[in-house]
């Protein structure tokens, strides 16, 4: 949408004073260039350097936000989200004219034509149809893992960009959607796991891995490994666990991780075991079921882990 007024006259007079700052009277060499009812003009001399200034905002005035959009002509921002950026228009599928009233049958008639049409249309050749498939399946699965916006705008980057360098012939368009969602998330700081997205996702675990793995390589995508923390709030808030399980959680990781027990370890299950063992020292036990369920882990690995931890803090439990 457009900036309100205010927000550019005052970015422009900025821009103006830093340009004013750094230019110099040709006749005196001063650099006091100042601004005086539309023209610049040397303070020391008084040379009139620019005399004709436009005005690039708007030609209307708005005194609140409701009058602000309705006066304002421009459309929605673009988007990565679609494969036409939302720059094309859309049919409505409502059959009524401008006045609201219905239209008669021969009408509607054609306007399921021109709607078809307009549909066929917006995709002019295979690669866009094969992006307005892969968008619409991240969003739908962004949808379902309940992950913010700007996710899904980093995932539509990635795809578009494996779409131009070729990275997806020979593999399904799901699976390196569904690639391409995952790696957003890690490149985001959204805590969602390789199991979590497969279990949202057509394709089945082992072809997300292999093709993240692939388009990682391809795009030259510096992924770090991923801090069992990140996991630590969500997973307490589904157990209702305190706030003081949450800290004796995060330090225990803390802990094992200055011993190197991170290495080659799953971060949901390490977190999980983090979440029980933290329980049981905050007397708010937590039994290996609940916290394997919340985390989609095995109870054998909670029990690892959780081995891991305690013998890493010093402590018997």
């Amino acid at each position: 949408m457009e900036r309100p007024t205010r927000e550019r006259s005052e970015e422009q007079a900025e821009q103006k004073q830093t340009s004013d700052e750094t230019q110099h009277c040709p006749e005196c060499e001063s650099t006091s260039i100042v601004t005086d009812q539309g023209e610049r003009l040397c303070e020391d001399c008084g040379l009139v350097l620019d005399g004709d200034q436009i005005d690039r905002g708007p030609e209307w005035r708005a005194f609140n936000s409701s009058e602000r959009d309705e006066k304002s002509r421009v459309g929605a921002p673009t988007t990565q989200t679609m494969h036409d950026k939302g720059l094309t228009t859309q049919i409505d599928w409502k059959d009524k004219d401008a006045y609201g009233r219905t239209l008669d049958s021969k009408k509607r008639n054609r306007m399921n034509r021109l709607r078809k049409w307009q549909e066929r249309i917006r995709t002019k050749d295979a690669g866009e149809r094969n992006l307005q498939f892969a968008l619409s399946e991240m969003d739908r699965m962004a949808s379902a893992l309940g992950v913010p916006r700007s996710v899904r705008e980093v995932a539509s980057v990635l795809y578009r960009r494996a779409l131009k360098e070729d990275l997806i012939r020979g593999r399904s368009i799901e699976g390196v959607a569904t690639a391409c969602l995952y790696a957003a998330c890690r490149k985001e700081g959204i805590p969602r796991s390789l199991e979590e997205v497969t279990e949202v996702s057509r394709v089945d675990q082992k072809e997300i891995g292999r093709t993240y793995r692939y388009v990682a390589k391809e795009l030259s995508l510096e992924m770090e490994p991923t801090d069992p923390k990140e996991y630590v709030p969500r997973f307490a808030s589904e157990l209702d666990a305190s706030e003081e399980v949450i800290a004796k959680a995060n330090e225990i990781i803390d802990t094992a991780a200055e011993q190197g027990l991170l290495s080659g370890k799953s971060p949901t299950g390490f977190a999980a075991a983090a979440i029980y063992a933290a329980g049981l020292l905050c007397n708010e036990k937590k039994t290996q079921r609940e916290v394997a369920d919340v985390a989609n882990v095995t109870e054998v690995t909670i029990r690892n882990r959780y081995q891991e931890q305690i013998e890493a803090m010093d402590l018997g439990v």
